[in-house]
């Protein structure tokens, strides 16, 4: 089992005293509270002797011994039964366009209410927001939002929906799937941003309630998610095809980190077994690697290394290929697979002419792959 080391962990994070602070910049009003410390039993756990207890929650299936926790260090062992350390402490909320996720076939141009805890369970060593995902809950400056609370935002701003992102949702697991339940029962979509490091049956209990998926599939090679992400790529792989076979809208991101990931013929890899295991109509995107956390060293991601990921991409099958951290990129915008015009036009975050229409392009009537109105589910084109 891997382990982050906790000295530099505790070190970083009492630099960044300050940063987690700012991190709830959402005027949530005067109901919003000060987290108390959470006292909620965790949900998939295993009661061992000895009052030892086994997370099964994600592939790493930690054995925590009374007093201890688990490697996200937000799940703890109180006298034999296992708890979660923040439920509905939220370090982080904002209102973001839904394209930052990015999810680019789910409601385009629609805001989304973001939140998240402090945790994860793998550490990327450029993880842009490690200030809240190697943090400890005691480390950051939190705000009570319980599920209810969390949709009567979402509400008030306007957003159809309610994305679990930022640090790694599988951690909050108990309350994003209380808050998913919540959502949907007032009509409001719930989507996760996740890494994919989870085990199957929490993630099939997830599904039940959520609209749509985003997988960082952060490279397609085992030594890279060894050495870099501190996970396993069989167990993402499984999840995404996991969420596939559900049903649920799944869109794909690979960050491409200069000399690690960023290779031809891994590139064409991992197209291929998209294409092969999930099918051609997966919105997959390759978006740029900017230095951040202890990746310092490298510089970005030359844009034609990221273009040419793209290139590949379509050349072995797959029809909605994109580019990201590329603002102003031809391949921002959505062409339909049918007709080959552009029917959904990007710049960044932001939204121009929409030529979409029920889910079918507007000039050939093909079917496209997405969310495209609040009300309806997954739809995918026949074939």
């Amino acid at each position: 089992m891997y382990r982050k080391s906790l000295t530099r962990r505790r070190f970083m994070t009492v630099a960044a005293a300050g940063v987690g602070a700012t991190l709830c910049s959402l005027p949530l009003g005067r109901s919003a509270e000060a987290a108390p410390v959470s006292d909620h039993e965790a949900l998939a756990y295993e009661k061992l002797d000895g009052r030892v207890v086994q997370c099964v929650l994600c592939p790493r299936e930690c054995i925590v011994r009374e007093g201890q926790r688990g490697y996200c260090e937000v799940r703890e062992n109180q006298g034999g039964v296992y708890k979660t350390l923040v439920y509905g402490r939220v370090c982080a909320a904002h209102v973001d366009p839904i394209e930052k996720k990015p999810l680019f076939h789910f409601l385009p141009g629609t805001r989304v209410f973001s939140i998240a805890t402090a945790g994860c369970n793998v550490e990327c060593q450029w993880c842009q927001n490690w200030d809240i995902s190697q943090a400890r809950p005691e480390d950051l400056r939190s705000q009570y939002l319980p599920p209810k609370k969390v949709v009567e935002v979402a509400r008030r701003y306007d957003c159809p929906t309610v994305a679990f992102t930022y640090s790694e949702p599988t951690i909050f697991y108990e309350f994003s799937l209380d808050t998913a339940r919540e959502a949907k029962e007032a009509g409001v979509h719930s989507v996760t941003i996740s890494n994919g490091f989870i085990q199957a049956e929490p993630m099939k209990r997830l599904c039940e309630v959520l609209s749509a998926v985003k997988v960082d599939l952060k490279g397609f090679r085992e030594e890279f998610y060894r050495d870099y992400v501190h996970g396993e790529l069989k167990a993402v792989l499984a999840t995404i095809e996991l969420v596939k076979g559900l049903g649920i809208h799944l869109e794909l991101v690979t960050l491409l980190i200069p000399g690690l990931n960023d290779g031809e013929d891994e590139t064409k890899d991992l197209s291929r077994w998209v294409v092969k295991n999930l099918g051609p109509d997966v919105p997959l995107h390759f978006t740029r690697f900017h230095p951040a956390y202890k990746m310092k060293n490298l510089g970005r991601t030359p844009a034609r290394t990221v273009e040419r990921a793209r290139q590949i991409a379509v050349s072995e099958g797959v029809h909605y290929a994109y580019t990201g951290n590329l603002p102003g990129s031809e391949h921002e915008n959505t062409f339909c697979h049918g007709c080959g015009k552009k029917i959904i036009e990007r710049y960044s975050f932001y939204v121009g002419q929409t030529h979409v229409t029920a889910g079918k392009c507007d000039y050939c009537g093909a079917q496209i792959p997405g969310v495209w109105q609040q009300n309806s589910k997954a739809e995918t084109p026949t074939r």
